[in-house]
């Protein structure tokens, strides 16, 4: 089966992405391998290694990634733009905030510098950025919220969405322990196909990561269609 590695700042990145493969692909069953951080296989709730944005550049930089085309189809890089200032973009220059738009296409030209020129275009349709701006609780909201401007939030968003999810769900997350059965109830729902065509597009950075999807031609091939 085609098959996607997952680099990430945390579990809970991955598993808001996982759902999103899922509900694009129609298919539960998508063969997912996290790169980085590892998850533990005996704790699906806990992972090897250490996240945060540092370490996906790092894990960009490294051997391990350039090795990891040889068994991974495609790769799908993600970071959030929150704290982009920390490592080197700004969010703004004197005509004023950045687009999402622009803004992704800084944080993705500098992934390409790390990752470098060369080996980057000849890699280039196997890697798919989601750059989530400013963070993947952004992508979440569109689940929660019909005003549109809610949907297309691009900061504050886990606050926004607590706000929802104390009267749906119950409970809400905490930031500094980010729950990750918290986030499969949440992002389960965009397993559902229909579901996430229909809101993808509300929220700027979820759309140009779809796009991304959609740009690659992806077909999951199954074993046994060979």
């Amino acid at each position: 089966m085609t098959n996607f590695g997952l680099i990430t700042e945390g579990l809970t990145d991955q598993i808001v992405i996982e759902s999103i493969l899922a509900g694009y692909f129609n298919n539960p069953d998508i063969d997912i391998r996290p790169l980085q951080p590892e998850r533990n296989k005996d704790d699906e709730n806990k992972s090897h290694n250490y996240g945060g944005w540092s370490q996906v550049f790092a894990y960009c930089e490294s051997n391990n990634f350039k090795e990891a085309f040889q068994f991974i189809d495609y790769i799908i890089i993600q970071i959030d733009t929150d704290v982009s200032e920390d490592y080197h973009i700004a969010h703004q220059d004197e005509k004023g905030e950045f687009t999402p738009q622009q803004l992704i296409a800084k944080v993705i030209e500098k992934f390409r510098d790390g990752i470098g020129e060369d080996f980057y275009n000849t890699n280039q349709q196997k890697i798919i950025f989601a750059i989530s701006v400013h963070s993947i609780e952004c992508w979440l909201l569109p689940l929660y919220y019909t005003d549109k401007q809610k949907k297309a939030k691009c900061k504050n968003c886990l606050n926004t969405l607590n706000y929802e999810l104390s009267k749906q769900q119950k409970f809400t997350i905490d930031q500094n322990a980010k729950n990750p059965e918290y986030y499969r109830e949440i992002a389960k729902q965009y397993g559902k196909h229909k579901v996430l065509m229909k809101h993808y597009q509300d929220n700027p950075s979820l759309k140009i990561f779809i796009e991304e999807i959609e740009s690659r031609n992806i077909q999951i091939i199954e074993e046994d269609d060979w």
